[in-house]
């Protein structure tokens, strides 16, 4: 019976942000124009990259990778919200709905992982600079960077195992904008005790465990910072440091209050505007920052600026 009941479920309806008719042709413009310049920026950030030897090192191989993830990580959501803003019918079927879902939680993961990465290979340059090459292999980032992946791959698995299994049977109607998990939880006939606990104890270990390599990580550094006797010293290693901590900030910030407290808690009218957040602005921010606050990536758009001038 359970197993007739959840394949009853052949389709899910995205309510949306709004359901106001005039609000389609702004919001439609405002997510195009944030995904237009997500797309633009990861990639400048990524060709900046490539084509700078002076930017063939650890850190930047990481921020490359950060880039590709929030490419990802914002196409998942993204083309789908424009169509819906376009079209009367807001459709998504069940394995379009479960599919969002598994690739949201690999590449939202994954980013969680690649932050803390990122922390550590901080940490090594700014505390053990004689070292960082030789620690900061390309063959150790590669496997680092395969590791965030894997992170991700495996919590997307173990989330939606449990999820694919329950019963759908009542309504169909989504109260967000992407299939995402407690809304798609809020949905189902049967309890979801043990979803809301896989839930809960996978977003904690994921957080408690990548925010610790961070806060280790930078409390070390700070105290690495303090030591450098010149002022342009300490304004280097604090710049290099200052973009991620922005990153880090927003993200966890958006991500803690969205999955680490009680359902009893939540309210998808306010969860709608916070994952606008963290699913389409961050990703767009995070080349902006990237580019804005490091000298040296834009000392590095400059120098590719001259080169394609030149050649025109």
């Amino acid at each position: 019976m359970a197993e007739q009941n959840h394949t009853s479920v052949a389709e899910f309806i995205l309510e949306g942000l709004s359901d106001q008719a005039e609000m389609k042709a702004p919001l439609f413009a405002l997510f195009l124009l944030i995904y237009t310049v997500t797309l633009l920026g990861n990639v400048g950030i990524i060709v900046v990259i490539r084509g700078d030897p002076r930017l063939h090192t650890s850190m930047y191989f990481f921020l490359g990778s950060l880039s590709i993830v929030d490419i990802c990580f914002s196409s998942v959501i993204a083309p789908r919200t424009l169509v819906s803003f376009l079209s009367e019918r807001k459709t998504i079927s069940f394995v379009g709905c479960m599919g969002q879902a598994a690739f949201y939680i690999v590449f939202v993961t994954t980013e969680c992982f690649l932050l803390a990465v990122m922390a550590y290979d901080r940490y090594v340059a700014i505390c053990n600079p004689l070292l960082y090459s030789s620690v900061m292999t390309r063959r150790l980032c590669v496997w680092l960077l395969v590791g965030s992946y894997t992170g991700g791959v495996l919590t997307s698995i173990i989330q939606m195992t449990f999820i694919i299994r329950l019963p759908f049977c009542g309504s169909n109607v989504i109260n967000h904008f992407f299939c995402d998990v407690p809304p798609l939880l809020a949905l189902s006939c049967a309890s979801t005790y043990i979803n809301e606990m896989i839930l809960f104890s996978l977003a904690g270990v994921i957080e408690l465990s990548t925010i610790s390599t961070i806060l280790v990580s930078y409390t070390f550094i700070s105290f690495a910072i303090l030591r450098i006797r010149s002022a342009e010293g300490r304004q280097k290693a604090f710049s290099t440091c200052a973009s991620h901590l922005t990153a880090v900030t927003m993200l966890y910030g958006t991500t803690i209050f969205m999955y680490l407290r009680p359902s009893s808690s939540y309210s998808l009218n306010t969860d709608k505007v916070v994952s606008v957040f963290y699913t389409v602005v961050i990703p767009m921010l995070n080349p902006l920052i990237y580019s804005l606050r490091n000298q040296e990536v834009k000392d590095a758009l400059r120098r590719t600026a001259e080169r394609i001038t030149v050649r025109l």
